[in-house]
């Protein structure tokens, strides 16, 4: 097709207010992502929008294999879905109080619950 562009599963953008660090989830508009470097402010860079990544998780968060999963931008965390968390996708393994991280599957779609 001659109006492909991309596949989509990286996609460039600005980097966000902060800038950005490699491995950081990452939230631009209504696009979360995975920074695949460190980017200061408006910089271009790449972000990861499906795939498997090993994240940063509440620690008093509980998830099950095949939970919806949320990014909490102000603690830039995985925790359960809510109000003002931006879903992204599902926990690919289980994840108990204590734990730090969770593997989440990106879905490549989501918006901030109001």
């Amino acid at each position: 097709m001659k109006n492909h562009i991309q596949k989509g599963d990286v996609i460039t953008v600005p980097a966000p207010a902060g800038g950005t660090v490699s491995g950081e989830g990452v939230i631009v508009g209504n696009i979360f992502g995975v920074a695949a470097y460190s980017a200061a402010v408006g910089e271009p860079v790449e972000l990861a929008t499906i795939g498997v990544y090993q994240l940063p998780k509440a620690t008093a968060a509980v998830l099950t294999v095949g939970a919806r999963v949320a990014w909490d931008n102000t603690a830039k965390n995985i925790n359960v879905p809510g109000t003002g968390r931006f879903p992204v996708g599902i926990a690919t393994e289980a994840a108990g109080n204590g734990i730090t991280s969770v593997a989440v599957r990106l879905d490549g779609v989501g918006t901030v619950a109001a």
